[in-house]
């Protein structure tokens, strides 16, 4: 008998960059217990989150595109997940209906436990949240009978929401805390791999640690690095957790 496909998670970020500071911790810990972790890049933030490579001089489009790929696939791989990359743009990102579809068939070709994306609202950047409804759309179109009817639907994985560069701005709580202690080596070196935004690394290093001080508070666990995250959608159980 064949073996089962390992359950998976899924994770959907606006930019090349966005999943290593928000999700890295999530990506490592869930790649280190065996799941499958798809890491969708809407667009390599070749424009607004690129700004280190333009200042220097670069010029061509092409390359610095070809600079992000080549560090968000690094960064993945360090952390154990696995890149896609749809090119939608960057400031502005755009979605059209062929991409929101192909990562409707992400949803049920990978049946995820649960899926990581941006918060629904943030004013200092419009594709953070247009990539949360791209995911929610997605989702609610895998879920739906009349959607490709000879491929089964997928059920209701919570969504989890990972936290914005500016929390107070985006209407954003962090409902739960991930203890991402043990891969923090992992998250760290990813963080070292995104040349393009260095200013970055010691910044989500405080944000880290301040989760982990919450994190300990709030669970007597002995955390020191942290991931907070809120959820979509009410917990459904027969008992409380």
């Amino acid at each position: 008998m064949a073996d089962a496909a390992p359950k998976s998670i899924l994770v959907v970020s606006a930019h090349a960059a966005d999943f290593v500071w928000r999700a890295g911790g999530a990506i490592a810990l869930y790649a280190k217990r065996g799941y499958h972790v798809r890491v969708v890049c809407l667009s390599y933030g070749e424009r607004g989150e690129s700004a280190k490579v333009w200042v220097s001089g670069e010029r061509d489009m092409a390359k610095v595109k070809a600079g992000r790929r080549d560090e968000a696939e690094r960064a993945a791989a360090i952390l154990g997940g696995v890149p896609e990359f749809y090119d939608l743009g960057d400031y502005p990102l755009r979605v059209p209906d062929e991409a929101i579809y192909r990562l409707a068939d992400t949803f049920r070709e990978l049946r995820p436990e649960f899926v990581l994306t941006h918060a629904l609202e943030d004013p200092y950047n419009f594709d953070h949240p247009l990539a949360a409804h791209v995911t929610q759309e997605a989702r609610i179109i895998a879920q739906a009978h009349g959607y490709k009817p000879d491929v089964k639907v997928i059920g209701a994985p919570q969504v989890y929401l990972f936290e914005p560069h500016q929390t107070e701005q985006c209407n954003w709580k962090p409902q739960f805390i991930l203890d991402i202690t043990e891969v923090w080596d992992q998250k760290r070196k990813a963080f070292e791999v995104m040349a393009a935004q260095e200013y970055l690394w010691d910044y989500y290093t405080r944000v880290a640690l301040n989760r982990g001080i919450q994190g300990k508070r709030n669970s007597g666990r002995d955390m020191t690095y942290g991931e907070a995250y809120q959820r979509i959608f009410s917990s459904a159980s027969d008992h409380f957790i």
